[in-house]
């Protein structure tokens, strides 16, 4: 059982950045591996990014490949979503998840889900 709260998101001028932050409770945060996804209205929800439980592999979909980046601080129990060279076409609500063992990119892997941060980026 893990709670996950995002936080970050906002509006953004298309080419600024934005950086999600998604904490979780409790003291198992490195037994998962921890992805962000992503869904715009009228869609379906998208893989974005995601980690491995220690942080040293990570995986991203192509359309953010080069400007998104995902990082973790299992310390703090927090995943990052580092946000750069937005375009309008990312506007969506972003939502992190948790996944017991390897990461992945299907969103039916995923055991925990947080309730999402509205990112609006603006031409």
């Amino acid at each position: 059982q893990v709670q996950l709260v995002e936080s970050g998101g906002g509006l953004a001028q298309a080419g600024g950045s934005l950086r999600l932050s998604c904490t979780a409770s409790g003291r198992t945060f490195s037994s998962y591996a921890m992805g962000w996804f992503r869904q715009a209205p009228g869609k379906e929800r998208m893989f974005v990014a995601a980690i491995s439980r220690s942080g040293g592999t990570t995986y991203y979909a192509d359309s953010v490949k080069g400007r998104f980046t995902i990082s973790r601080d299992n310390a703090k129990n927090t995943v990052y979503l580092q946000m750069s060279s937005l375009k309008p076409e990312d506007t969506a609500v972003y939502y992190c998840a948790a996944k017991i063992g390897v990461k992945s990119s299907d969103t039916a892997d995923y055991n925990y889900w947080g309730q999402g941060t509205q990112v609006t980026v603006s031409s």
